[in-house]
């Protein structure tokens, strides 16, 4: 006897073709003692990945609540760098 294959109704393919997507954006495959794998994705954030983007665009403030004072910038003296407000930088005074 030959099993007669079901076709998909038209909101099945759609479900299908979706959840493909979501698997494709949520996974990635890589090959690891020459067998694919699946992994998660690494976090990233306007494309950047999530540590380089904290370094980018974190104010010293924001990292020292945070606890990430390897990543406050220091002068080459080991001096913390002072950073002037936009009053101060055109010569408004307060």
């Amino acid at each position: 006897m030959v099993k007669v294959k079901n076709k998909l109704t038209p909101a099945q393919k759609k479900r299908k073709k979706v959840a493909k997507a979501e698997r494709r954006n949520k996974y990635q495959c890589i090959f690891i003692n020459g067998k694919q794998v699946r992994i998660k994705r690494p976090l990233t954030v306007d494309g950047l990945p999530v540590e380089q983007f904290i370094e980018n665009n974190a104010d010293p403030i924001w990292l020292h609540q945070n606890e990430l004072w390897e990543l406050i910038p220091t002068s080459e003296l080991g001096l913390v760098i002072e950073l002037k407000t936009e009053e101060e930088e055109n010569g408004i005074p307060f």
